[in-house]
């Protein structure tokens, strides 16, 4: 997947689906944020007990499923425990109307109709995430977790990729990792596949690191984000500035004049709204403000 350095507007990158209006990694995530005029979603891939890919953030199933009821002796209800079947069984899209993590359901956003196509939607497969996003003519950012000492370390990556290529999206597809020993597997064997190095703390040397790897973007936390003349020379580099997580409109208006590639959201109708309109206001010395937006109610704060 090309990330121009040219480009005139940051991707607007829909974090999870547009996760503000749908329950996160699901296929109606991913429908919203193409509705909304996402230019691509971004999702988390883990792999189940009889190693199939299954679209899913958490290292549990606990805050997004039901599967305290399903399974309750299955305690702490770890993703890489259940097998793609069991995971069938769960109901992914209650919560969302439960807890209402981001208050779109009480503003009104959410519409009624909506909120009862949610109830008993599956967690896809990566199978199905792809396929969704081919039909569509979209693009995807596939985050590998990182399944170190766990079981399936040392095959997700040439599964993932095997998927990538039998659903031919190799050009439509940004993988990232904070492992970033998959990253240099995938460069090994698919060079022409697009990599994103994700980063838990703040790196001395982003450019350095993009070398060594040799990836195509950063992707840094709000809070990690470098000055705008750092900005200006990764991408005069050739590398994408990609950042996490932003979902107020201010701080999306000031990376947009920070020059950045592109803006992972929660409400990519925002991000939406705000491209339109193009950077507005005035341009901005130094650094964008730090700070991360809270996880919702409920939310741990694991990375990606």
């Amino acid at each position: 997947m090309d990330l121009p350095e040219n480009q005139n507007r940051p991707l607007n990158i829909a974090h999870r689906g547009a996760r503000s209006l749908a329950p996160e990694n699901t296929l109606a995530a991913a429908r919203k944020g193409l509705e909304v005029g996402a230019d691509m979603w971004e999702l988390d891939i883990q792999m189940t007990a009889d190693a199939e890919l299954i679209v899913i953030h958490d290292s549990t199933l606990k805050r997004t499923s039901n599967v305290r009821e399903v399974f309750p002796s299955r305690k702490p209800w770890l993703v890489h425990e259940f097998t793609l079947d069991e995971i069938r069984f769960l109901d992914f899209g209650s919560w969302f109307t439960e807890q209402d993590p981001f208050g779109q359901i009480a503003a009104g956003v959410v519409t009624p109709a909506d909120l009862t196509s949610y109830a008993g939607v599956p967690a896809p497969t990566l199978d199905q995430a792809l396929s969704f996003t081919r039909k569509h003519n979209w693009r995807v950012n596939v985050e590998i977790k990182d399944l170190s000492r766990k079981p399936g370390d040392t095959q997700i990556v040439n599964r993932v990729m095997a998927l990538v290529t039998e659903q031919e999206m190799e050009d439509r597809v940004l993988i990232s990792s904070f492992n970033h020993d998959y990253l240099a597997q995938i460069r090994e064997a698919h060079p022409h596949i697009a990599t994103g190095i994700l980063v838990s703390k703040p790196h001395p040397q982003p450019v350095a690191l993009l070398q060594r790897f040799r990836a195509q973007a950063y992707h840094p936390r709000l809070s990690f984000l470098l000055p705008r003349k750092e900005i200006a020379f990764l991408r005069s580099k050739g590398f994408g500035v990609n950042v996490r997580t932003v979902n107020d409109r201010k701080t999306m208006q000031k990376l947009v004049q920070a020059g950045v590639s592109g803006i992972f959201t929660d409400f990519p109708q925002v991000l939406t709204s705000v491209l339109a309109c193009g950077t507005g206001g005035q341009e901005i010395e130094g650094t964008t403000p730090a700070g991360d937006p809270q996880p919702p109610q409920g939310e741990k704060f694991e990375p990606g």
